[in-house]
């Protein structure tokens, strides 16, 4: 379990900030003019402290910090203001300048390690690049120095390791090689970016927990980029908030997260999952009830809409030498999903869930074992049967930007399965898409647009409505929410639960984020290399796991273990159980 780190200000022989920036101000130049994209941001950074910087999409947080490096991308320019790093005002710096600074003495680690590693270059030639351009090491020396590195950042056989190629990787793997890179040179500053938003949670656990350790290590000041609270709350000393290209909110972490003081901040608090996971774990130590509680459990049973019934899935296999293997996917998985309710099948990535989900929804034929929709074997059903079947069982999947054909308006994105099943006329059809608009919270008049004209939030919202068209009883939701910021993410949960609560629909919850899980699920399937190692009620396995596995799951969701309260601080009724 990991404990929030010291919340003072880091004790230096002369008290010199390492970073300091005054009031300033960004712009960028548009086809309609300038654009101011941070105004007037304030921010300091001691040696050896670290720093989240925190908000939404579009908050200027990442602006802010490749302003840090230098690194502003097309017409961005540092308009106003001063940046000052280790006592040396760098913000005319020439192209030249910069050079020297990067990675010598500010290192960064990029947001997404599936693409910010060159996929025909090894992984050690990668490292050895980042010696190279800082004449760090002699070029006889390279290759040990890379391997140390590499074993630095916790990869183990990492001489093995430099020798492969980023395919070879786990989505882990390789963000350790980019934490490699970036303390390659000793920076005196860090600046990591969304570092681990793509990772599953005891990855992002063990990858930050190496981090802090090697930082505090090496003396070096961090600076977190990310829009997780929970993360922030756990990781850094000082929190800044960012909203519309302004600081909104600085100061000590925990301070900040207890009692925001700012309404943006309060929304940003009451919002994440992972802080209104704590908010329900804190109340129900103390005896509580808050209102996030009250809609976390459904306790009375109802009867079982789907059934999975010790569901098996292998697929063939080549082994190292070309033979033919098989792999077991799925092994002997059974679970219900109770009408009206929730049920969340968490795990980490290769757990199975998805090959599971793909079952349950006909779309990939079990090697043995059944499901059951209603009381019937889907596996039995044929031509028409199967296909009206379809029309009660719908997914909404987790990516908003791929999972709309970006060739289609709204409206035809909506309509498509109501053309598809022949569902009315087509004015009927327009009736139709213009109430499942409605019941999204979104105008008619999105209708006549097109996916790439929308946020991610409202393209998943149209995702939902598309999903809702032929009045399913059943949505898979995979990793649904997972994909968007905080602030949108509470948005589409409270919209799927209202929904929920109108038409009596049962959700299967695909994800990784136990966050959202208590949030959301009435009950919990634990999956782990393919077989079930724990299922029952969301309250009892949160409250009282079983098994190690589950416990190191719910361990590693960033926040949960800070103390916090129940949240009476940001408006919500707490009353005595």
């Amino acid at each position: 379990m990991s404990t929030p780190i010291s919340q003072e200000t880091p004790d230096t022989t002369d008290n010199r900030p390492l970073l300091e920036m005054t009031d300033v101000k960004i712009s960028f130049q548009s086809s309609t003019g300038t654009v101011d994209a941070v105004r007037g941001a304030n921010l300091t950074i001691y040696p050896g402290q670290s720093v989240a910087i925190v908000g939404e999409s579009g908050s200027g947080k990442s602006t802010t910090a490749m302003s840090i490096l230098g690194l502003l991308p097309g017409t961005g320019k540092v308009t106003g203001g001063r940046i000052v790093f280790d006592g040396e005002d760098v913000t005319d710096y020439s192209e030249k300048q910069w050079q020297k600074l990067r990675g010598s003495e500010i290192g960064l680690v990029p947001q997404d390690p599936m693409s910010n590693l060159n996929p025909v270059w090894r992984i050690g030639t990668q490292v050895e690049e980042s010696l190279k351009a800082n004449n760090i090491v002699e070029g006889s020396a390279r290759k040990k120095r890379v391997t140390e590195l590499l074993e630095e950042a916790g990869l183990p056989d990492a001489e093995r390791r430099a020798t492969q190629y980023p395919h070879e990787f786990s989505g882990g793997m390789r963000q350790r090689a980019l934490i490699a890179m970036g303390l390659a040179a000793r920076p005196k500053l860090l600046i990591a970016d969304e570092p681990t938003s793509a990772l599953d949670v005891t990855v992002q656990k063990t990858i930050l927990d190496h981090l802090e350790t090697l930082t505090n290590d090496l003396g070096t000041a961090v600076l977190f980029i990310t829009h997780d609270l929970g993360l922030a709350a756990e990781r850094a000393q000082h929190l800044v908030v960012m909203h519309r290209g302004r600081i909104v909110e600085s100061g000590p972490s925990l301070q900040i997260l207890r009692d925001p003081q700012h309404p943006y901040t309060q929304r940003l608090v009451k919002a994440a999952p992972s802080l209104a996971s704590a908010r329900i774990q804190s109340a129900k130590a103390r005896g509580l009830e808050t209102e996030e509680l009250r809609t976390a459990g459904v306790d009375d049973r109802a009867d079982d809409v789907i059934r999975v019934e010790n569901l098996v899935k292998e697929f063939d296999v080549r082994g190292q030498r070309g033979d033919k293997k098989h792999l077991r996917a799925v092994d002997d998985v059974s679970f219900s999903i109770r009408r009206g309710t929730t049920t969340a099948l968490v795990g980490e990535s290769g757990s199975g869930k998805s090959t599971v989900a793909n079952m349950v929804l006909s779309l990939l034929e079990p090697t043995s074992g059944s499901v059951f929709y209603e009381g019937r074997d889907i596996a039995q059903l044929k031509g028409k049967e199967l296909f009206d079947m379809r029309r009660k069982m719908q997914v909404v999947f987790q990516n908003p930007y791929g999972s709309l054909d970006p060739m289609y308006s709204i409206y035809r994105c909506i309509e498509e399965p109501l053309t598809l099943h022949k569902v009315g006329s087509k004015k009927e059809r327009e009736q139709r898409v213009a109430e499942l608009l409605d019941m999204v919270s979104m105008p008619r008049s999105t209708m006549r647009r097109y996916p790439n004209e929308l946020s991610g939030g409202q393209r998943q919202r149209i995702a939902i409505a598309r999903a809702m068209a032929l009045n399913p009883d059943v949505l898979v939701l995979d990793e649904a929410v997972s994909a968007l910021d905080v602030l949108v993410q509470d948005q589409i949960l409270q919209l799927l639960a209202n929904l929920q609560g109108e038409l009596g629909l049962s959700y299967l919850f695909i994800t990784h984020d136990l966050a959202v899980v208590r949030q959301s699920a009435d009950d919990i399937v634990v999956m782990r290399k393919g077989a079930v190692v724990e299922q029952g009620p969301a309250d009892q396995i949160f409250s009282a796991p079983r098994e190690d596995y589950t416990r190191n799951l719910i361990d590693s969701v960033p926040g949960l273990n800070i103390e916090l309260g129940t949240g009476d601080n940001l408006g919500f009724e707490v009353t005595r159980a």
